[in-house]
């Protein structure tokens, strides 16, 4: 069987990617105290966010696939809690805050519309 790597095409998981390196390089300033704190667990969030749309993607039941979107949603809240922490102890700008926030509402809204689709198809 043949590796099939779609998920790459799907809009949800490319703004994923974007919100995932724009993760990475906010982070990369935080002080040196939180590396293996706040700075490793939002950007665990993230790519738990991108790699959990990968992966139910790729799963075949339903109820499989919702589980992989489930914590794919809750890896966006947990990143959105880590956001404005950082923000308020001035890890990071208010433009980065806000296009951070941004970049995880526009995630929730994708995953959403991606998952009501799949509950369409599903149904037809």
């Amino acid at each position: 069987m043949q590796y099939n790597n779609s998920f790459r095409k799907l809009i949800v998981w490319q703004k994923g990617k974007e919100l995932t390196l724009f993760v990475y390089g906010l982070t990369k300033d935080f002080p040196v105290e939180e590396k293996f704190a706040m700075s490793s667990q939002m950007r665990r969030s993230a790519y738990s966010f991108l790699a959990n749309i990968a992966e139910g993607n790729a799963k075949l039941g339903a109820k499989d696939r919702n589980n992989f979107f489930n914590i794919a949603k809750a890896s966006l809240i947990e990143l959105d809690c880590f956001a404005e922490l950082a923000f308020e102890l001035k890890y990071i700008k208010k433009e980065d805050y806000d296009k951070l926030v941004e970049l995880i509402n526009k995630g929730s809204y994708l995953l959403s519309q991606f998952i009501k689709s799949q509950l369409s198809q599903k149904s037809q």
